[in-house]
């Protein structure tokens, strides 16, 4: 039961007869009114139970987009209904206008939308819808909760999709759909044609040359079908916030970019992500939808407050295949986890895979290195730049055991590691 805001006006209505009758015995027969009203209310007040309602199924979106919960709700009783359905959902799912006012005679439906935009990754559930049917004079109301089931799945934003085009363009020029041919231990013969100006001697065929007029030098292509394989850490160190996005986020969005890009290179894309256990795993076999299905592996990934067991991580790297990969490892260059979690492990990945290191770095470190002008200030940029120049050897001990370091903050992480990508299929490298 609940009351509306007729009923105070009610009892401010007394204050007529009480100042006619200025007497105790009319206050509490007032009282007695408007107490004898509000329960012939209540009574009179329809069921919730002659409420139908229905949901309709929500999907996926990715998070911070516009989605909808739409509702139908029909009267199946006999009297007119009036009130108010709450379509309630957790905070994160960013429901709004989520109260909506009915009337409908016996037999009449209605479809109730509520608008959501999801705050955070996975699935996002409704928790019920309230129903507050209203009595004949306003004054109380029937309220019941009802359990409609209702599951929103917020995906990674994906933000970074705007770089594909310009990095797609740059594929096919690298895949020979322009003029381009690059010649290195991943290339495989395409075609022949004349010399030009400017052309490597090296890749100069001798035998078909002696066989025609002119000096025909051989064009090379990448390979297709290279391996490469994501290695997202949600470990401990992938809960910290650059410039109030979790680092684990920035990660994801440089992953899909590189994942879209090798899919449409004809690369497979594997994936697996993990903290002191796995927490997914995907074999993609070269899928062009890779993208969708890696966001929605990555959607219930959480920053796990632990440290990456990079052990179990690159067994998991292993079972996908020994076959030479480009093994990229998503985890923040940051000194104590790297050497003391990731070192001991990397010469049995080097051994066998081309690694990359992406790693979100964090530009206010610069901006705090480049303030001086307080004692307050001085003190946080020496914290500063002590910070950065272990952060620096660390990449210099990295680069030592045969890794690449792609480091950069969270806007151009996913293209800086991209275009690392393109460069190492150009040079052959993959």
């Amino acid at each position: 039961m609940s009351v509306t805001g007729r009923l105070p006006l009610l009892l401010l209505l007394g204050v007529v007869p009480v100042v006619l009758r200025p007497e105790g015995s009319t206050v509490w027969l007032w009282l007695l009114v408007v107490l004898l009203l509000l329960v012939a209310d209540l009574v009179l007040a329809p069921s919730v139970k002659d409420l139908a309602v229905h949901r309709r199924p929500v999907g996926t979106v990715r998070m911070g987009y516009d989605a909808e919960s739409v509702l139908l709700v029909e009267n199946v009783g006999r009297r007119r209904l009036h009130g108010v359905v709450r379509d309630a959902w957790q905070p994160t799912a960013g429901a709004a206008g989520n109260r909506h006012r009915i009337a409908l005679a016996p037999g009449d439906r209605v479809l109730l939308r509520t608008a959501l935009r999801p705050s955070r990754r996975g699935d996002l559930r409704a928790l019920g819808v309230t129903a507050r049917l209203r009595g004949p004079l306003g004054l109380a109301a029937r309220q019941k909760t009802l359990a409609v089931p209702g599951t929103i799945r917020s995906l990674p934003p994906f933000e970074s999709r705007k770089h594909l085009p310009s990095r797609l363009t740059r594929l096919r020029e690298l895949d020979g759909r322009a003029a381009i041919r690059v010649r290195g231990q991943g290339t495989e013969f395409d075609s022949l044609r004349e010399y030009v100006h400017g052309d490597d001697v090296r890749s100069i065929d001798w035998r078909a040359s002696a066989r025609n007029r002119n000096v025909v030098v051989r064009t090379w292509q990448p390979e297709r079908d290279r391996r490469v394989v994501l290695v997202l850490d949600t470990s401990r160190t992938s809960a910290g916030r650059v410039e109030d996005v979790p680092r684990l986020d920035s990660a994801m969005d440089a992953a899909l970019l590189l994942a879209a890009l090798a899919a449409r290179a004809g690369d497979r894309v594997d994936f697996v992500a993990g903290d002191r256990r796995v927490r997914a795993r995907l074999r993609s076999a070269g899928a062009r939808d890779v993208a969708a299905h890696l966001q929605d592996t990555m959607a219930d990934l959480e920053p796990v407050i632990a440290e990456a067991d990079w052990s179990a991580l690159a067994g998991a790297v292993t079972e996908f295949g020994r076959q030479r990969a480009l093994v990229v490892l998503l985890t923040p260059l940051e000194p104590s986890a790297v050497e003391e979690g990731l070192l001991p492990v990397l010469p049995s990945l080097t051994r066998h895979h081309r690694v990359v290191l992406a790693s979100v770095r964090d530009p206010e470190l610069e901006r705090l290195a480049a303030t001086r002008g307080t004692i307050d200030e001085v003190y946080d940029a020496a914290a500063a730049e002590q910070a950065m120049v272990r952060r620096r050897r660390t990449a210099e001990l990295l680069r030592a055991v045969g890794l690449d370091i792609v480091d950069a903050d969270a806007e151009r992480l996913p293209p800086a590691l991209a275009d690392h990508y393109l460069a190492l299929k150009a040079k052959g490298l993959l």
